[in-house]
Formats: structure tokens, C-alpha cells, sequence
């Protein structure tokens, strides 16, 4: 989770310091918990994830901005698109984080769930969607997030595993992006609605319309509330994405794992665009996180720059 640029990078450090002061009584154990040599059981629930994803996404993009790099567009996966909204203009810091304690919130009444992903085309599973399974996210042709209660994903896991489908639990606790999570979504709405919303100053692709954000978009409580119950298209919008501009896909997230999504995209595979990241696969300590975003500085090339935060983020 980019621990080792904290300490290191100012512009970086400077924004995480104001994230943890941000998150109130909250904030010292976020902070000992993202800065612990080993991660503690509780950082797969939302109470951690949640505001260290959106923290550490936006302080990546703009140690970024502070390099000089000017993204011609963002694309961010799940929390990376609030992220990439914060990083545009569209809301200030301070109120993205407030958001983020009403999510932590509201989502940890939320009924006890998970994600099950699935190597697979939608095709081949739209049978075992509806009722308590729903499409979390289409990541790339083949890969799939599936998401509900737990005894539902064990079910649909037996019923990919009888067709010879590659699946796998994946470290979760609650159910997002499915309806299993709506009654959240209801409970932030006002929320969202008191909290100024405004148009982009940087162009952003949404990964829930697989297009670019559109000004009404952009300003509408409703379409930003909702986003934790809906489907992420990333591997479609990223289709989008690199129809329209061929560029270099930097990812500013917390390791490479869009990144890895992004190289088998056509575009790439035929040279119109590249892959960069800023960080390694996993944590190697902290001077390889820091060789790592060094590396990405002095490889920057003028020219179009792709930049992005995603729950891992491109």
C-alpha cells in the first residue's frame, strides 16, 4: 500500500498526514495499521481498506501532479474512480474523506459477505447471476468478480467448479458491488447531497458508464452514492479509453495489478500503447517501493501521460 514513500516523497507524506488527521479518533490506528510490518486481520474489512485505498490513491496522483506529470485522462477501479474524481476537481479532500467515514459507517452494518473471482466470460456465468450473485466487476475478458452472501458464492463456486472453471475467494469481507449493499448506498445518499460536487477540470472515464464522466455525472449525489453497488466495467471503459488516445497507462495505485490487466488489452498487445507502475506486485520493503517510484519518475517521457487511481488503479 505505497508504505514505503511514506517519510520519503514530501508530497506524498503530506497528503497521507492530512488523510489521518482527517479520519479523527480513527486516524492513529489507520495509521499503525498501514504502517505495521505485518498487515493486521482486520484490512481486508472496509473499516481499513476503504480509507487507505482512497488515501493512498490520491496521494499517489498527486506526488504525480507534483512531478509535473499532466494526465490527458483517469480511469479508476471502484474507490480509485472516487479517487480520480477528487484528483479532477470534482470534490475536495477533506470531503471525499467524510464520505469515506460515512462509508466505513454504513457499510459495516452492511450483511456479512464477500467476492469470488472467476476466470471466466460473462457468458458463460450469466446462469448463476441474479437473486443473491451478482457481477461485480468485468476486469478483463476472461476475469471476473462475482459478489454476495457467503453461502451463495460457495454454491456458485461448486457450480463453476462442476463446468471446469477456474474461481477463488478473494479477501473481502463485505459484498460490494451487488445488492447486498444497497441499504448503504441508501443510508449515504444525504451525504453525498450536502457535499459540493463540481464539473472536471481533467477529463475522467467512468467505469460504470464505459465512457467518458459527463458534467451531469459529475455533479449528480445519486451517481457517486450508488457506485458501491454497481457493476465496475473496467476492462470495456479501458477499451474505451484506448480507442480514443493512444498513451502511456500509468498505474498510482497500491501495487501492479491493473497494471498486469491493462498489458493484455489489444491496444497494448499492438504497440499503440504502454504499461507502467509505480509500485512492485506486492510489499518488498521500503526501499523497493522507493527504487520502484524512482524508476517510474526517470521513465517519464513528454508526450500523453495516462494517469489513474484505482482500488488498484490505473
Amino acid at each position: 500500500m505505497a508504505a514505503g514513500l511514506y517519510g520519503f516523497d514530501e508530497t506524498f507524506t503530506t497528503w497521507m498526514d492530512m488523510g489521518f488527521r482527517l479520519m479523527a479518533e480513527d486516524g492513529p490506528r489507520l495509521r499503525r495499521q498501514w504502517l505495521a510490518e505485518a498487515p493486521s486481520p482486520m484490512y481486508d474489512d472496509v473499516s481499513v481498506a476503504q480509507p487507505l485505498l482512497y488515501m493512498v490513491n490520491h496521494a499517489l496522483g498527486r506526488m504525480l501532479f507534483d512531478w509535473g506529470v499532466t494526465p490527458v485522462a483517469m480511469l479508476g477501479h471502484s474507490v480509485g474512480e472516487f479517487a480520480a474524481a477528487t484528483l479532477a476537481g470534482v470534490l475536495d479532500f477533506a470531503e471525499g474523506m467524510r464520505l469515506i467515514r460515512d462509508r466505513v459507517e454504513h457499510f459495516a452494518d452492511t450483511p456479512p459477505g464477500g467476492m469470488l473471482a472467476v476466470a471466466a466470460g460473462v457468458e458463460e456465468i450469466s446462469d448463476l447471476l441474479g437473486g443473491k450473485v451478482a457481477l461485480a466487476a468485468v476486469n478483463a475478458r476472461r476475469q471476473l468478480l462475482l459478489a454476495g452472501d457467503r453461502d451463495s458464492l460457495a454454491e456458485a463456486s461448486r457450480a463453476l467448479d462442476a463446468r471446469g472453471i477456474v474461481n477463488r475467494d478473494v479477501a473481502a469481507r463485505q459484498a460490494f458491488h451487488s445488492p447486498l449493499v444497497d441499504g448503504a448506498v441508501r443510508a449515504g445518499l444525504p451525504g453525498f447531497r450536502r457535499v459540493r460536487l463540481n464539473l472536471p477540470r481533467l477529463k475522467v472515464y467512468s467505469a460504470y458508464t464505459q465512457d467518458v464522466l459527463s458534467d451531469g455525472e459529475a455533479v449528480d449525489p445519486e451517481f457517486w452514492a450508488s457506485q458501491a453497488a454497481r457493476t465496475v466495467y473496467f476492462a470495456p471503459t479501458l477499451d474505451t479509453l484506448l480507442d480514443d488516445v493512444d498513451c502511456v497507462l500509468l498505474e498510482a495505485g497500491p501495487g501492479d495489478g491493473l497494471s498486469r490487466l491493462a498489458r493484455r488489452q489489444p491496444q497494448v498487445l499492438a504497440g499503440r500503447s504502454s504499461v507502467m507502475s509505480l509500485l512492485p506486485d506486492r510489499w518488498r520493503g521500503d526501499e523497493v517501493d522507493r527504487r520502484s517510484a524512482a524508476a517510474a519518475r526517470s521513465l517519464l517521457c513528454p508526450g500523453p501521460v495516462l494517469t489513474g487511481a484505482g482500488g488498484t488503479g490505473v
